[in-house]
């Protein structure tokens, strides 16, 4: 079995230990962001980032901890990788 990064609510509400319901809240309420903790996939479904998850609900009064964790996500994504053969400067 491959685990994946992106899980949908159940899975994400069982391993932070909360109701689908109130990452529902958390997303209208801007707790969670769109494109760091969750991905909207057409109209109904939604993925959440599982790892950026727990560490939110980790580091859930240490919002320093946590936007150290999301740079570090967001660095590590493909698209923000330098460009083979291309020089920088």
């Amino acid at each position: 079995m491959v685990t994946s990064e992106f899980v949908k609510k159940r899975e994400a509400a069982l391993a932070v230990g909360l109701s689908p319901h109130t990452l529902k809240k958390y997303r209208q309420t801007g707790v969670l962001v769109e494109a760091i903790h969750y991905q909207r996939i057409g109209s109904r479904t939604v993925l959440y980032n599982l790892p950026l998850l727990l560490d939110r609900i980790r580091n859930w009064n240490d919002e320093q901890a946590h936007q150290r964790a999301v740079e570090t996500y967001l660095h590590s994504l493909p698209s923000n990788q330098p460009k083979r053969g291309r020089k920088a400067g």
